[in-house]
């Protein structure tokens, strides 16, 4: 079960969480409006705008909805703390984790675990449950995955 996130929380943010936001999608994270600190890894852009290209061709999107999407997309960015990947966090990503994680996963995990040691009461906002589980098991707060019914 999730719980409530406290206002102006600073929370590490994934693609998938700003993907369901910006698409109007259901299960968006309730807690999106009380995130006054957004971090994440610099490939949230690349990410998100991959996302947005599939969707174009898959679902045949119209020009304007594109671009509608677009500029939604990098002004919501543009908010964010964008956190690069330097050799420490390559290197962490790397190592091992306790949980099964792919490799966009595990630089989001290691970029998270970078930010954490200078924001201890960092949240880790994502709806994927590989980097979730795996945030849960490094001691984050997770909000954004679906409680099982």
């Amino acid at each position: 079960m999730t719980t409530a996130v406290p206002k102006s929380v600073t929370a590490y943010v994934d693609a998938s969480v700003l993907l369901r936001v910006v698409f109007a999608e259901p299960n968006a994270l309730r807690a999106w409006g009380q995130i006054g600190r957004p971090v994440s890894s610099e490939l949230v852009r690349i990410e998100a705008l991959r996302t947005l290209d599939r969707k174009r061709l898959r679902d045949r999107l119209e020009d304007r909805a594109v671009a509608e999407r677009r500029a939604e997309l990098l002004e919501a960015i543009d908010a964010f703390e964008l956190v690069r990947l330097d050799s420490a966090i390559l290197e962490r990503a790397a190592e091992p984790f306790p949980t099964s994680l792919g490799t966009l996963d595990a630089l989001h995990l290691a970029t998270a675990l970078a930010v954490r040691d200078q924001v201890d009461d960092l949240v880790l906002a994502t709806h994927d449950e590989s980097l979730g589980l795996a945030g849960r098991a490094m001691g984050f707060q997770v909000e954004g995955l679906a409680v099982p019914g």
